[in-house]
């Protein structure tokens, strides 16, 4: 599949004073007085056409929001279904991962430690399909953890793969709800991302490199020693130029994607990146930290690797996430809630 038409770009000159210009709305949920960090955002993803944007945090709470509504009385909740038997004294299920279909705009995948992948249709606001991947975590002594933590589709939208905490990659087919096949990795995969063709799965792990995996059969195409600490985050540029990852030494490394090579590393964060997007274009990127002391946003021009706005914060934004069609940027800010630049609250 061929990538989404690149929009009109901003030279570099020219985005700062548009995009400091910018409101930035604030989408705050319903969270009690001294409520627990549990509630707190931990992932996102826009659908693909900007329309809406899902936020998960751990304590299942999954709420779709309209950029244009800030208030959450105008959002919608999809509220993770609880086991059998769950009762108040068992482990919290923590909801690890959302993201939304490549092309219908509807539907939403998740999963989460009780072991499940869950489609939503958010037209209907219900639970469409699920399927169990890995038993569920109960925190018990000497337990291993199984859980899925980590979704990435297929740029047709007809598979989806869910990597557990296991090292293993499972590859859903989404017609038949069913895994179609298992790969295990040597390492957990922390993060992990289709190249535009589908023929390649980009994926990070502990070892500090981006590997290069062949779809579906997983053989390795390639290794990058891209980082001296865990590789955690992974991004695939819109124009298809470059792959970004994000690591524990609080460097983003960028690739060039026909030679192989590091053109360049930025320094956007003061500790270690735990997640990275680039604009629409592929001519900006973002980094989120998850560190209490980081209190900007960094965003830099890929080709000169300069910073040209750094926003101040009051909490550290954890999660970024890159509008699919404009320069709005969402990101994660802990109490605060979800806020968008140039949402249109």
């Amino acid at each position: 599949m061929a990538p989404t038409q690149r929009g009109r770009s901003l030279a570099k000159d020219a985005f700062p004073p548009m995009f400091r210009k910018l409101k930035t709305s604030t989408y705050t949920d319903n969270m009690r007085p001294g409520a627990s960090s549990s509630h707190y955002i931990r992932t996102l993803s826009w659908n693909s056409t900007g329309g809406f944007i899902a936020t998960g945090s751990a304590d299942r709470t999954l709420r779709i929001w309209n950029p244009e509504r800030p208030n959450v009385k105008n959002s919608t909740e999809l509220r993770t279904p609880l086991p059998a038997g769950h009762k108040p004294s068992s482990p919290q299920i923590v909801l690890e991962r959302v993201a939304f279909h490549p092309i219908n705009e509807n539907e939403l995948a998740s999963c989460s430690t009780d072991g499940m992948v869950r489609l939503w249709d958010i037209r209907s606001r219900s639970l469409t399909a699920d399927l169990r991947v890995a038993p569920p975590y109960t925190r018990a002594k000497d337990e291993k953890d199984e859980s899925p933590f980590t979704l990435a589709w297929t740029p047709d939208g007809q598979s989806l793969v869910a990597g557990r905490k296991d090292n293993k990659l499972c590859v859903i087919d989404r017609a038949g709800m069913r895994v179609s096949y298992e790969h295990r990795e040597p390492l957990q995969t922390n993060q992990c991302v289709f190249d535009w063709t589908g023929e390649h799965l980009y994926a990070t792990n502990g070892d500090g490199y981006i590997k290069i995996l062949r779809y579906p059969d997983f053989s390795t195409a390639l290794s990058l020693n891209a980082h001296t600490a865990s590789c955690y985050a992974v991004a695939y540029s819109p124009s298809g130029e470059y792959v970004a990852a994000g690591g524990g030494d609080a460097l983003v490394s960028l690739w060039d994607t026909q030679e192989w090579i590091c053109v360049r590393t930025l320094d956007l964060t003061s500790s270690a990146v735990k997640s990275i997007d680039f604009s629409f274009d592929g001519s900006y990127i973002a980094a989120g930290a998850e560190d209490r002391e980081e209190k900007k946003l960094n965003i830099a021009h890929v080709e000169s690797g300069e910073t040209v706005v750094s926003l101040d914060l009051m909490a550290p934004a954890l999660q970024v996430a890159w509008h699919p069609s404009r320069y709005v940027l969402a990101y994660s800010a802990d109490a605060q809630g979800l806020k968008i630049v140039g949402g249109m609250g």
